[in-house]
């Protein structure tokens, strides 16, 4: 019943998105007399700013057609190179890069928002490396018989994907950053190729503000996670796909759960950002207000999660901790960190992070016991949120240069 009302709701609101711009259009129109005193255009840009906030939002697509290397700017090349039913493996490339040029697999969250909310950082990255990035479906679009999806098989997608960039020539251990959630599995395929001697075991892993260890500076979103029993969740966030989607039956957490939950937790912020829209809209800045259109065009693109992958998410790395209590299991087997001996870390925070707290990711450099600490590094960024430590100036500007450091003294 939760898909079916979203899905209602969603309905109308396609037709009230579609009625407010058209009214938009007429107000503002030449012809209209309406257009030229300070009613018609205040109405208008509120009917914007609302039939922006309306629309439908589908997968965006990444768009990165050159990227500017010094003065130059070099033409890239997108393509998907491993396709799978829960995520494909897309490569970029630009025209110029040295053969030699290192690989660096980029792991996008699945946590609500397509891999598309890391073209910023796929962008910035692509001036030194050859970038792959994981690019994970919407559950709500993979058939029944696919089969399930969880933290064992992201896990499984990953060591496939490493395995892939290894054989594509160069060195054989790509690079690896992992950004925000995928943080955990990625360490856990770290550990166990490591455990395995695997020919093609990260050469360095990056992890930026991930949940490690969620019981170092809890967050909002770390309380909510243990306020309530697993069964609640089961219970009450998880929803069945209706029959128009190709992925009808699946159990899954939808993303307009999530994005409601996210719009929740800084509604002031986000009201704000559409007041100053309208604002800007009033006044004929039609670039600053695209600029938030733009922001919110990627933030409000939502993607649903396959139940099994969010509720053993949820318990293992918010609940039971598992990882930093050394009972993180793949396919039954126990996950050792202390494998980990030859794959360099880097650890990196925002010191403004609402989402994952100060020192959750910098647990991963302690928990690897077997790892030289010359092969360790912590890095916070000073006075970045959350999204700031991989988008944004700051990313652009000091976090970047961090990694490309970290990479090179490793490679």
């Amino acid at each position: 019943m939760l898909y079916h009302a979203y899905e209602l709701q969603r309905a109308w609101l396609n037709s009230a998105s579609a009625w407010a711009s058209m009214s938009a259009e007429w107000l503002t129109n030449p012809r209209n007399p309406f257009a030229y005193n300070g009613l018609g255009p205040a109405a208008a840009s509120a009917l914007e700013v609302f039939a922006h906030a309306a629309a439908p939002y589908g997968k965006p697509a990444f768009n990165i057609e050159t990227v500017k290397v010094g003065d130059e700017h070099c033409p890239v090349v997108e393509a998907t190179v491993v396709n799978k039913p829960f995520g494909d493996l897309k490569r970029f490339r630009r025209e110029g890069l040295a053969e030699d040029a290192p690989n660096l697999l980029i792991v996008a969250p699945m946590s609500g928002h397509f891999a598309t909310l890391l073209r910023g950082t796929v962008e910035r990255m692509l001036q030194e490396y050859t970038v792959f990035i994981t690019d994970w479906a919407d559950a709500k679009t993979v058939p029944l018989h696919e089969g399930r999806f969880d933290l064992d098989d992201y896990i499984d997608y990953l060591i496939a994907f490493l395995e892939h960039i290894g054989e594509e020539g160069g060195d054989p251990r790509p690079h690896v950053m992992a950004v925000c959630q995928p943080s955990v599995p990625a360490y856990a395929a770290t550990a166990i190729m490591n455990a395995n001697d695997h020919p093609n075991r990260p050469r360095t892993l990056t992890m930026m503000g991930g949940p490690i260890d969620t019981r170092e500076s809890p967050t909002t979103v770390n309380d909510y996670a243990m306020e309530r029993p697993i069964g609640w969740y089961r219970q009450n966030v998880i929803a069945t796909v209706p029959m128009n989607y190709r992925g009808a039956g699946r159990r899954v957490y939808p993303g307009f759960l999530q994005l409601a939950s996210f719009m929740s937790m800084n509604l002031g912020s986000h009201l704000l950002s559409h007041y100053e829209m309208f604002k800007h809209l009033t006044k004929g800045d039609d670039e600053s207000a695209q600029a938030t259109k733009d922001f919110y065009d990627e933030y409000r693109s939502v993607c649903d999660m396959t139940a099994e992958f969010y509720l053993q998410t949820v318990e293992e790395v918010f609940q039971t901790h598992s990882i930093p209590n050394g009972e993180f299991r793949h396919r039954g087997e126990l996950v050792d960190l202390s494998a980990i001996t030859d794959t360099a870390l880097l650890a990196i925070e925002g010191e403004r992070d609402d989402i994952s707290g100060i020192g959750q990711t910098k647990a991963a450099l302690k928990l690897a016991t077997g790892l030289s600490d010359k092969k360790k590094r912590y890095y916070m960024a000073e006075d970045a949120g959350h999204y700031g430590i991989f988008n944004g100036s700051k990313w652009r500007g000091k976090i970047a240069p961090v990694v490309e450091e970290f990479i090179a003294q490793h490679g």
